[in-house]
């Protein structure tokens, strides 16, 4: 009964190439006249389907990257996903969209039916399917010493109320979705491979695999692989199924696991295309594809519902089961997955959906085109039906999920715990479902990647373009300035977000009057060069700003773009370099039940086809022996054995098609080949009628009617005099803590997204009431929860939970010690311009309109970051020169106090200029050059070093600095 984690990328980072790749030829079409964008598609395009740059099997399968040594969802370059499958069926959508050349695509399709659905062979009893008890119960725990699980036939599972209208639909038993993950390769040696049988060993070919089994905290350091049919060829007497499940007795059996995403995203492709055809009158050269979507829709409705079919707002094991369609949740959980015996002689078989819901793998767009578009609307009896309900319900959660700031938060889960507990108190819900802050995952935590947010929001953007849908505008409308906010699209130094930190959780979802969500808040923690998240970013930007006619939007996705063919562009496709301090964890073994680490139960022993052992103790590496033959294995040996951590460009399939698929559709959403509005320099208008609308002893509030500009206004900054007292993004705002009695004069600047800041408005003065009676006296609730999320040398962020009030909160005040520092009307607030190593303790007020001041919270001791002291630190730097180039390597060894964060300084004598750099942003004004730590690489231990590195260019000399500064203290040099 499977169970699984991400199909994701990592942060990104030379490994050698692939063998040469077999993929379709690319055979030029008549292409229509495009611009620039349309040109770099096509070369990209081209870089892709090269055979000699690796991006596919001999077979024409799509690897995961073209570099072999990598480890994230997929532990090996060389196995597939069905996601990697997806965006090659966008990414040739594209191509049709710009050639009229529809052939790659149907031929995509094809090779994903014959590798990636597994065939009438490879699910053969699933006749013996009953729908009325789909499957037994195993719990799913939090940790994987908790397994193997046992069956309990006493848990009750409600029946399958779509399985007897699919088969009449479509006339057989088999499943037709994607499994999730193959050893192109077979590099494991199952063999699994698709209709040939079950476990054929080491000398077959492509081979269906599973790894995550055991629960959220299992990382894929710490998975152990099994075949996807497993015969008990390979493994222990059990094959690998006694390491899940506990059972009184195992059947060889094969099962397979439906990543949801991956299918819808394999459909709203196909929507696409299917317009793109029509609008050039070539229709019928995609029906059988497009009819083929439409079935594959049908089956993902499996993912619609509740994983043993229990009905929605289940806490207990023992809550009923479902009946008819109130197991369904109607979103896109986590996974769906089928299964049986593989002795037809005796033969039964099994289904699951998911109870697990991730934002992220929400697809309203797949949703809506299963739902109205005419030639994918699938021929399941209430698959139309299921599809419209599950598209209100996506939006909804997305609502729901909406924080303060903009970004989405994680998801929800029908069974707490994977067991039907009962959620903490005041968990909030949604229809009964506990939300959960990293849905499915926690190694890492599955929503602190930025990359979820753009591959969901794409999919927003994607329906808000094509159907105008106002919901899905509203929750844009948020979540761009704040996406962004964070985003530098220019330059070498280009950045999106990267990790995020969540805190507070949303309101209960109420659908006639949902919440605010203010105590739900994000913080972008880290930005980075991924070049796969911010071609998803791109897409996200111009599919809004097409239909919303957003300027800003549109240059920052022009930007992004542009930054990357310019800076990023190599030999085949575009690629960043990374880090993989995570590779420490290749030789990692489990030291205790609790810890990390490959957990194999007492007793318990067995071997891949290689034969690597597979026993308690053993380790990541101990079980994938083959990654020491590897090419890049020196450089990971040298790190495991105390060098410096190795630095990768991959090119993962993923984030190659992301750019290439925004390139494209650069090209057809603005055809005049990329022009941009200029940028914004107009103010907006100035704020008139300024007003009181209420006053007290201790408070103003004011109103104005609303400024106007040529973009939009995003706020207004509110002044007392000369001083700023507070903003706000409506036409109203209260000032508060004044003096009774007492005049004062208020003007209020409106503000737009590019930065300009109008003339002040008339001044108005307004005179406080006398003192005396007052009719609010009730002081708002004492702020709580209030914690550090970060801090440096000589700052400390702060957040807390929102206080309550019998009338309204207004804002908060933040002492440090005694002393008030600053106010807000947010719950958070950054204090500044402190000093290193020192220890500072916080509170926090909340204040009304009347001027009423909480109790103040629990105080919280923050001490700020040491600083480094002056020649704690060395530098050697060396070059490589030829003609007017030169590569300079850097090593900076920190024989100070430890470092959160790092900033390297110096000058050149010679004119030379820094062209691109890695393990570092660099940047130069004049002869000054500056490297501020990666997100990735902050931290530098006391002795700890840290290599960078840039190529340059110089004009016939190229002295070498001679003074170097880490965070402005001189370093010794040599």
């Amino acid at each position: 009964m499977s169970s699984l984690v991400a199909v994701c990328g990592m942060q990104p980072a030379l490994a050698s190439p692939a063998p040469a790749a077999a993929a379709p030829a690319v055979a030029p079409a008549a292409i229509e006249e495009g611009g620039e964008y349309q040109k770099r598609f096509l070369e990209m395009y081209q870089d892709i389907k090269d055979p000699a740059n690796g991006y596919f099997s001999p077979q024409g399968i799509p690897y995961h990257s073209v570099e072999t040594f990598i480890v994230e969802a997929p532990d090996y370059g060389h196995e597939t996903t069905s996601e990697a499958y997806s965006f090659w069926i966008h990414l040739e959508s594209a191509y049709g969209e710009a050639t009229g050349d529809w052939k790659p695509l149907n031929d995509a399709w094809a090779t994903m039916e014959r590798y990636m659905i597994p065939q009438a062979a490879d699910q053969p009893t699933n006749s013996f399917y009953k729908p009325s008890a789909p499957a037994s119960y195993a719990s799913e725990f939090n940790h994987p010493s908790n397994y193997p699980s046992a069956l309990e036939s006493g848990v009750s599972v409600g029946p399958d109320p779509i399985a007897a209208e699919l088969k009449a639909a479509h006339g057989t038993d088999d499943i037709y979705g994607m499994h999730w993950l193959a050893d192109v390769d077979n590099v494991y040696g199952f063999g699994a491979s698709p209709g040939a049988g079950c476990t054929n060993g080491p000398g077959a070919g492509t081979s269906y695999i599973n790894t995550f089994q055991r629960g959220p905290q299992e990382s894929v350091y710490e998975t152990i692989p099994q075949p996807s049919c497993d015969e008990f060829e390979f493994g222990g007497k059990n094959g690998f199924l006694d390491l899940f499940t506990k059972d009184a007795s195992y059947a060889k059996q094969w099962k397979y696991t439906n990543a949801p995403d991956a299918d819808a995203r394999a459909i709203d492709a196909i929507y696409w295309a299917n317009q793109w055809a029509g609008a050039q009158g070539k229709a019928s050269d995609i029906a059988g594809t497009v009819g083929k979507a439409s079935k594959m829709g049908d089956y993902l409705r499996y993912a619609l519902f509740d994983k043993y079919f229990k009905k929605i707002g289940c806490t207990s094991k023992s809550c009923a089961a479902g009946t008819g369609k109130d197991s369904a949740h109607y979103l896109l959980s986590w996974y769906y997955a089928w299964g049986g015996a593989t002795d037809s002689s005796a033969g039964w078989a099994w289904r699951i959906g998911s109870s697990h819901n991730h934002f992220g793998y929400q697809n309203p767009m797949a949703a809506w085109a299963l739902s109205t578009d005419a030639a994918l609307k699938p021929k399941g009896a209430t698959a139309v039906s299921d599809w419209s309900k599950s598209l209100e319900r996506q939006l909804e959660f997305y609502q729901w999920l909406q924080s303060a700031d903009g970004g989405i938060a994680g998801g929800a889960t029908n069974s707490w715990d994977g067991a039907y507990a009962t959620p903490p108190a005041g968990t909030s819900t949604f229809y009964g479902m506990g939300y959960t802050e990293a849905p499915v995952y926690n190694d890492p935590p599955s929503n602190s990647w930025f990359g979820m947010q753009v591959w969901s929001m794409e999919r927003i953007a994607q329906l808000y373009n094509a159907s105008g849908n106002p919901k899905a505008k509203a929750l844009l409308d948020k979540w761009v300035p704040w996406a962004l906010a964070h985003t530098k699209a220019s330059g070498a130094d280009w950045a999106v977000p990267s990790t995020l930190k969540w805190t507070g959780q949303p309101d209960t979802w109420n659908p006639a009057s949902p919440g605010t969500n203010a105590g739900l808040r994000v913080e972008v923690a880290s930005q980075g060069q991924d070049v796969g998240v911010a071609g998803a970013l791109a897409r996200t930007l111009m599919y809004y700003a097409a239909k919303a006619d957003h300027a800003e939007a549109q240059a920052a996705a022009k930007g992004l773009l542009d930054a990357i063919w310019t800076n990023n562009r190599d030999s085949i496709g575009v690629s960043t370099t990374e880090t993989r301090e995570d590779f420490k964890r290749l030789d990692d073994v489990m030291t205790s039940t609790t810890g990390d680490g490959v957990y194999v139960p007492a007793g318990w022993t067995g071997t891949m086809p290689n034969g690597d052992v597979i026993k308690p103790g053993v380790s990541f590496l101990d079980m994938r022996s083959f990654l020491k033959n590897d090419p890049a294995w020196p450089k990971v040996k040298a790190y495991l054995d105390g060098g410096p951590a190795p630095t990768f460009n991959y090119h993962r399939f993923w984030a190659q098609t992301a750019i290439a698929t925004a390139l494209a559709d650069y090209d057809r959403l603005f055809d005049d080949g990329g022009t941009v509005p200029p940028v914004d320099t107009q103010k907006p208008t100035v704020p008139t009628a300024l007003t009181s609308t209420a006053t007290t002893a201790t408070s103003v509030t004011l109103g104005w009617t609303a400024s106007t500009d040529d973009v939009r206004v995003t706020g207004y900054d509110v002044y007392r005099g000369t001083t700023r007292v507070g903003s706000a993004t409506g036409t109203t705002y209260t000032d508060t803590g004044l003096t009774a009695a007492t005049a004062y004069s208020y003007t209020v600047r409106a503000k737009d997204a590019a930065g300009n800041v109008s003339d002040p408005s008339t001044a108005l003065s307004v005179t406080t009431n006398e003192g005396g009676g007052t009719i609010d006296t009730t002081p708002p609730s004492t702020p709580l929860g209030l914690v550090s999320p970060s801090k440096t040398t000589t700052s400390v962020a702060l957040t807390w939970q929102p206080s309550t009030d019998d009338v309204a909160v207004t804002g908060y005040d933040v002492y440090r010690g005694t002393t008030r520092v600053g106010s807000t009307t947010t719950t958070s607030y950054s204090d500044t311009g402190l000093t290193a190593s020192t220890a500072y303790s916080y509170t926090v007020r909340a204040k009304d309109a009347a001027g009423n001041v909480s109790t103040p919270s629990a105080a919280l001791s923050v001490t700020t970051s040491p600083e480094v002291t002056p020649g704690a630190c060395k530098v050697t730097y060396t070059t490589s020169d030829w003609n007017s180039g030169f590569t300079a390597s850097v090593k900076v060894t920190n024989t100070g106090a430890a470092l959160s964060s790092w900033k390297l300084g110096f000058s050149f004598a010679g004119g030379q200029r820094v062209q691109q750099g890695w393990s570092a942003v660099w940047s130069q004004s004049g002869t000054a050059v500056t490297a501020d730590n990666a997100p990735w690489n902050g931290n530098l231990s006391a002795g700890g070093t840290i290599d960078v590195g840039f190529n340059g260019s110089h004009t016939g000399q190229n002295p070498k600095p001679t003074a170097f500064t880490l965070n402005g203290a001189p370093c010794t040099v040599g």
